[in-house]
């Protein structure tokens, strides 16, 4: 089974996507990108029972201490990666974090035909 990790922005119009990729499969794990606003707003429980372990990070950092707060917390599990939600830099970072670290991993977002993996 694999662990979740989704980058969630300051833009709350993807929340949802994030909420429903959090609902409609069964995860090991569930990790999210965020900041200490995303954590405050974001209800997770609302979705799923399960936990959730945030990575928080200061989105002004630069980008290697972005990258570097993300890789720490990485799995070592095969991971579903949602970039649904988020700017840029972070999407670098993760994509950064998790390429250093070699992990393997996919792309997973929501289509009119259900869930997709990439």
């Amino acid at each position: 089974m694999k662990s979740f990790i989704a980058i969630l922005g300051a833009g709350k119009g993807s929340w949802g996507h994030i909420a429903r990729l959090i609902s409609e499969q069964e995860w090991k794990q569930i990790f999210l990108v965020s900041n200490d606003w995303g954590k405050e707003h974001f209800d997770p429980s609302k979705v799923t029972k399960k936990e959730v372990e945030w990575i928080l990070m200061n989105n002004r950092a630069g980008f290697d201490i972005l990258k570097d707060t993300i890789k720490e917390k990485l799995p070592k599990d095969e991971l579903a990666v949602s970039l649904a939600s988020g700017s840029g830099k972070e999407h670098m970072a993760l994509i950064a974090a998790l390429k250093e670290k070699g992990s393997k991993y996919e792309f997973v977002t929501l289509t009119g035909d259900g869930t997709k993996f990439f």
